[in-house]
């Protein structure tokens, strides 16, 4: 996970538009949520006697990919050949980088109709 501190100054205190029109500010991305809570908090006490600005701590989930499969039973893919967990490669940080071996994968076992590989995407 990823975590953003996000906010400035803005117009009024609905804090949905920020002063002179720009971007809200992000600050980050911090590892951890202490890190991202003691920036926050920094900002926080600098301008607690302006109530129109405003910081918010953004948890961003990361977003990996993994390319599943193996051989299975049958060809409804639901129990592996010997019983044992889908093998899982990766992660990857790119849809282009678990392509590449999926596609090695699958091309690897194409006269197998017992064999399927996927990608899948965990977080956002």
């Amino acid at each position: 996970m990823k975590y953003w501190v996000i906010g400035g100054e803005y117009t009024d205190t609905s804090f949905t538009l920020i002063k002179g029109g720009d971007a809200e500010q992000r600050i980050g991305p911090f590892q951890d949520y202490e890190t991202a809570k003691s920036v926050w908090g920094k900002l926080a006490w600098q301008h607690v006697d302006d109530a129109h600005v405003r910081y918010r701590i953004l948890q961003e989930e990361a977003t990996e990919f993994w390319v599943v499969g193996g051989v299975y039973k049958s060809t409804d893919f639901t129990e592996t050949a010997d019983g044992s967990p889908e093998a899982r490669i990766g992660p990857f940080e790119t849809y282009e980088q678990a392509k590449s071996v999926w596609q090695q994968k699958a091309w690897d076992s194409v006269d197998d109709a017992h064999s399927r590989w996927r990608i899948e995407k965990v977080g956002n």
